[in-house]
């Protein structure tokens, strides 16, 4: 699924066009962000591509969804 990566303020968003759904990310799995999983604050977890650590923000990429904890 297509994901808008963001920065607003001290924290990162990530925004699903398809679902109109905007969270903030409350956990990352690399510090860097890219290549590994991150958790949203309604329980999704999206795989994020492996990208260069300095990419620019905000970015669009293809992430894939993990799990949904409700």
């Amino acid at each position: 699924m297509k994901v808008m990566i963001r920065r607003t303020g001290t924290c990162l968003t990530a925004y699903v066009p398809k679902k109109d759904l905007e969270e903030p990310i409350i956990a990352m799995e690399n510090e860097n962000l890219w290549g590994g999983c991150v958790l949203l604050r309604n329980g999704w977890r999206l795989a994020l591509p492996d990208l260069p650590q300095d990419t620019r923000l905000p970015i669009t990429v293809e992430a894939r969804k993990i799990s949904e904890e409700d």
